[in-house]
């Protein structure tokens, strides 16, 4: 994992200067970035919902819901690691799908044959406007890394944003431990 410019399977880690208080030390994992904008779902923010107070078909399934964003708080969006049990969702990585036919999901879970550690669920998302994320790259507001499933998937979802950058190293590790407001410093 090395750093690059932003595009779809990246992550987005909020840079320690950072003072939007929808992505303080944040973590994005973009699945679409082009010249007409981009769409991400914020990675590190589990919300206080489980999938089944959200979905009354799945009540009892106690999965996290994850802060998507700020954007479309009412809709709930999933990644997964199931591109054949689960159609029409979009390949953003290797192996791991944003979205798709949502009724095949819920079935598989009731039936048991998907695995909850293979998904992750968002409410709202994380979106910007054509040129948008191109100027808070040259404000230096975002470090991008490649994704890969081991993050993507991690149960330390707190941990998240300071294991990125360690795992990038160098220069990186040095803010790990930046005070979120630096004149507390």
């Amino acid at each position: 994992m090395h750093a690059m410019e932003p595009g779809n399977g990246t992550f987005l880690i909020a840079n320690p200067h950072l003072n939007d208080p929808n992505f303080v030390r944040t973590v994005v994992f973009l699945c679409e970035h082009d010249s007409t904008g981009s769409v991400g779902f914020v990675m590190n923010r589990k919300t206080i919902h489980t999938l089944g107070e959200l979905v009354p078909d799945l009540r009892g399934f106690d999965f996290p819901v994850y802060e998507g964003g700020p954007v479309g708080l009412d809709s709930l969006h999933f990644l997964h690691q199931y591109p054949a049990e689960i159609p029409g969702g979009k390949e953003v990585i290797q192996g791991v799908y944003w979205g798709g036919d949502f009724e095949i999901l819920a079935a598989l879970l009731s039936e048991g044959r998907i695995m909850p550690e293979k998904l992750r669920f968002f409410l709202g998302y994380s979106g910007w406007g054509e040129g948008q994320l191109d100027f808070e790259m040259e404000e230096k507001t975002w470090i991008v890394a490649g994704a890969t499933p081991e993050f993507l998937f991690t149960d330390d979802e707190k941990a998240l944003w300071k294991n990125l950058l360690n795992h990038l190293g160098g220069d990186y590790k040095l803010i790990v431990n930046a005070p979120i407001d630096p004149r507390l410093n």
